[in-house]
């Protein structure tokens, strides 16, 4: 279990309702699948405090962190072997049909983590942070106790009690012991050949020091307590923590990294690893589900790419823009002045309320879409000034169980330049509805899926595919009626995540330079440089997860089509889409499952 699989397959949490077992297999499986729930849960503090969850028997986890050491990694992938032995005590053709697909995603989960955590002994580990098993750098600009635990504490840990105050001060220790986990794991994997490119390496000296310099936790912890009407010296007291051992621990790690990144080269793609290639596939696999080669998913790629952008070309000419590549004459449009938001507080500000506006409005037009319309209240916020150097465009968190902190994305407001106005809704509906938040709370809402699959069982490419199937479903849904600009920007949107596949491809299959794949990401989608190059960074460190997108995408697209096809005028949209109720899964999996329902 990992905040980032999590956050693609959970939006919002609800009491876990009563389940009529079919058979009593299906009795012992679903007993089976909690066991593994509160395990997961003894493993991961933070996913409890995220999902609301650290009270009663759990509330001593409120003040502790998950472990983020080797040893803790080993831990994790012992107990993937485990769950797998613990499956095969259960009889699959004795099980219903929904419990059959609860059994084949678990075990497809499973499976998948202990076979890849064994083969690939380095990277980051599942202490409730990571891509585990194929994040293959413990250190990063993306990666790392010291980019999740800060923005962790500041955006999930509720300060309502003293109690909550002590824990956060707890969490501050434990998080003192994290940054040198990270780093003694960091070192282990340098031995092994296993390092950060440069540049990356270079980003998170910039972060660490950054944070080094001016810690927020105790300003955070302050400002929360005071608003919560919590009395007591919350600010001191943190202070003396980040000075004693945060900040002892920080100057290890920026010493480490500083001495690592001597012997660290510009070379983004895994290729360089030893066994480069297999990791790569591997990594691929596990963010689709699919079985696509990487020489696949390039020229997949490229078709799209040129599809998309002679759908953007005649769209593009009747803006004045009419000669040079799409990606030039996109770039020409974003730089509008009419097209930009003034990069000052005002200017974001204006920006965040206009997020804010298009999200109320696609709201009252899902009941034409959904059966279930879940409450999924949403809050639109920028992320942290203190890692938006190294963070990507955008992301969601889940609402807390007890509804005090609703459902949020994030988007980053480094730059305004980054966001042309017209690209800015379809981004909307990406993050918030009707994709990761709409979709995690009906998944979350229902009662037919354990709660280890709700709350456990993301995958990259359902989630992630299902956010962009959300902004075709906007669009069908007239948000763009009478607005050119904003249908220009929901194709540069899926242009975009096709640009992925063929960068990501490139990097770690084709071995592209950084340097490469920014100016092919520049040239196809006409985004800023500067947003270009930070999400070309983010996928030299999370190798095939950006290709789950626009692969997920495109089954999501296929699976409708053919279930219209074979329906035909009997075809209810409503009730295709009830399918999110039985949560994430494998997108092999989600072929079975949608045709066999329809």
């Amino acid at each position: 279990m990992n905040r980032r699989e999590l956050l693609a397959g959970a939006a919002a949490v609800t009491a876990l309702p009563a389940h009529a077992a079919a058979t009593s297999e299906d009795s012992k499986l679903r007993a089976l699948l909690d066991a593994f729930w509160e395990e997961t849960l003894d493993a991961s503090p933070a996913t409890a405090t995220l999902l609301g969850l650290d009270t009663g028997k759990r509330a001593a986890q409120r003040g502790q962190l998950g472990d983020a050491s080797r040893a803790g990694r080993i831990a994790w992938v012992e107990r993937q072997q485990q769950r797998l032995r613990r499956l095969r005590s259960i009889d699959r053709a004795k099980l219903s049909e929904a419990a059959k697909i609860d059994h084949d995603v678990v075990l497809y989960q499973a499976r998948t983590a202990s076979e890849g955590g064994a083969r690939w002994g380095f990277g980051e580990g599942s202490d409730g942070f990571g891509y585990a098993p194929y994040s293959p750098h413990v250190l990063s600009q993306l990666s790392g106790p010291y980019q999740a635990i800060p923005d962790f504490l500041d955006s999930n840990h509720p300060v309502a009690t003293a109690s909550d105050a002590e824990a956060w001060l707890s969490r501050m220790v434990a998080y003192a012991v994290s940054l040198d986990a990270s780093t003694e794991a960091a070192e282990l994997d340098a031995k092994s050949g296993v390092l950060a490119p440069d540049f990356a390496l270079d980003l998170t000296l910039e972060q660490l020091r950054a944070q080094r310099a001016a810690s927020g936790l105790p300003r955070n912890l302050a400002r929360k307590a005071s608003a919560a009407g919590v009395a007591g010296d919350w600010q001191n007291r943190a202070a003396a923590i980040v000075q004693n051992q945060i900040n002892p621990a920080l100057d290890r790690q920026i010493e480490a990294v500083t001495r690592l990144r001597k012997a660290a080269k510009p070379d983004a793609g895994v290729w360089k690893l030893a066994n480069g290639s297999a990791y790569y596939a591997g990594a691929l696999a596990f963010h689709t589900t699919t079985t696509l080669s990487p020489e696949e998913v390039h020229t997949l790629g490229l078709r799209q790419v040129a599809d998309l952008s002679g759908q953007l070309d005649p769209l593009l000419k009747a803006q004045g823009l009419t000669t040079g590549t799409v990606g030039a004459r996109l770039t020409a449009l974003g730089r509008r002045p009419e097209n930009l938001w003034p990069n000052d507080d005002a200017g974001r500000a204006a920006l965040l309320k206009s997020l804010n506006v298009q999200m109320e409005d696609i709201r009252t037009r899902l009941p034409r879409a959904f059966a279930t319309l879940p409450k999924a209240p949403v809050e639109i916020v920028r992320v942290p000034p203190d890692i938006e150097a190294g963070a990507p465009g955008g992301y969601a968190l889940p609402a807390s169980a007890d509804g005090l902190r609703p459902g949020r994305y994030y988007i980053n407001l480094k730059d305004t330049a980054d966001w042309p106005k017209f690209n800015l809704p379809t981004l909307t509906y990406h993050e918030a509805y009707p994709g990761h938040q709409w979709q995690g709370a009906i998944s979350d809402g229902s009662a037919d899926i354990p709660a280890l699959r709700r709350y456990a069982g993301g995958y990259a490419a359902y989630g992630e595919g299902w956010a962009l199937y959300a902004e075709d479903l906007a669009a069908e849904l007239g948000v763009y009626d009478g607005d050119p600009l904003g249908r220009i920007g929901y194709l540069q949107s899926l242009l975009f995540r096709a640009t992925r596949m063929v960068v990501d491809t490139g990097l770690h299959h084709k071995r592209w330079s950084r340097e490469k794949a920014t100016a092919y990401m520049i040239d196809a989608t006409g985004f800023a440089p500067g947003r270009a190059a930070r999400e070309i960074n983010r996928y030299c460190i999370w190798p095939g997860q950006a290709c789950s997108y626009k692969v997920g995408h495109n089954e999501w697209v296929r699976l409708r089509k053919a279930v219209a096809a074979k329906q035909g005028a009997k075809f209810d949209l409503k009730a295709f889409h009830e399918v999110l109720r039985l949560g994430d899964m494998p997108l092999t999996v989600l072929a079975q499952v949608v045709m066999a329902r329809a």
